[in-house]
């Protein structure tokens, strides 16, 4: 999902934004729409076909509508392709949900994924476990995994050996920046990501939702500029006696569409809970409840 990465009066967001549902993206990559638009997919998941030969990659699947596999049809007739296996970058809805379509449609292939036990346990096909450092080869492509938790905790992300690039999955999008949520997302992890993507220096960036991101390395300095900017902006509100989420968020996300402040409160909660364990603020009220329904506060030093 994604958020605004600006804090003026008219903010990016992917909201009502169009893309081609099929396009060739490099001479390795052709990006086929998932069909899923919506207020936090903007125009849908992007899903990629990697490589130059009669059979390639296919990272991440869309969230399994039936009008995404015509989609898919008409991008591996452009690549003049098979799919050799499947490749997703984490188990959320709109990356995975769509395997099973496509096994029905052009039969079972590979299934590989980094490990999430919990969401791993509710899809009936079998997944071969990937780990960091991970490699994945087709003709014409190499793809080098990156575990990025931080999102998510099976987050990877894929360097394309050939052209220096980056699959970002939901670590960066195209336009905004993507939700950390509360209860399997981490802060301080995710910043960590941010660090090991920006070591490769990519010169260009393919994510998950919205357009190509051509200067990779500037949009990572970007993206954690923006992280450090919200830490500061939620500790200046709590200095100011602000207390709870909602009111944070309808501060530093008063530019913003009211439909996006729920997701936005995901993003500050979890910088409250990175600042908690921290030791820069406290919670006041049940240690077990949700970020939402405690107020905060800074420590006193």
């Amino acid at each position: 999902m994604a958020s605004p990465i600006s804090s003026s009066t008219s903010p990016s967001i992917m909201h009502g934004m169009k893309m081609p549902d099929v396009a060739d993206w490099s001479e390795r990559v052709i990006v086929a729409l998932g069909q899923n638009p919506g207020s936090f997919t903007g125009p849908g998941t992007n899903t990629y076909l990697v490589g130059t030969g009669s059979r390639r990659i296919l990272i991440d699947t869309g969230d399994g509508r039936p009008e995404y596999i015509p989609i898919l049809d008409r991008a591996l007739e452009k690549a003049g392709c098979t799919i050799q296996e499947i490749v997703l970058t984490h188990g959320h809805p709109d990356h995975i949900g769509g395997v099973q379509n496509i096994h029905e449609r052009y039969g079972k292939c590979r299934v590989s994924k980094l490990p999430w036990l919990e969401v791993d346990a509710q899809y009936a096909f079998e997944m071969t476990p990937l780990k960091d450092a991970c490699v994945i080869e087709t003709e014409g492509a190499r793809l080098h995994g990156i575990h990025t938790p931080g999102h998510a905790p099976d987050h990877l992300c894929f360097l394309l050996e050939q052209e220096q690039t980056l699959f970002t999955g939901d670590n960066v999008l195209g336009v905004g920046t993507t939700v950390i949520p509360t209860t399997t997302g981490d802060l301080a992890q995710y910043m960590a990501s941010l660090g090991r993507l920006l070591e490769r220096e990519p010169v260009g960036i393919y994510p998950a939702h919205g357009p190509f991101i051509e200067d990779g390395v500037g949009k990572l300095r970007e993206y954690i500029a923006h992280r450090w900017e919200r830490e500061e902006q939620i500790l200046a509100s709590l200095a100011d006696g602000v207390d709870d989420i909602e009111a944070i968020v309808k501060i530093i996300y008063a530019a913003y569409p009211a439909f996006l402040h729920a997701a936005a409160g995901q993003s500050v909660g979890s910088h409250l809970l990175k600042l908690e364990r921290e030791s820069r603020v406290r919670r006041e009220g049940k240690l077990d409840a949700l970020p939402t329904e405690v107020s905060w506060h800074m420590m006193i030093e």
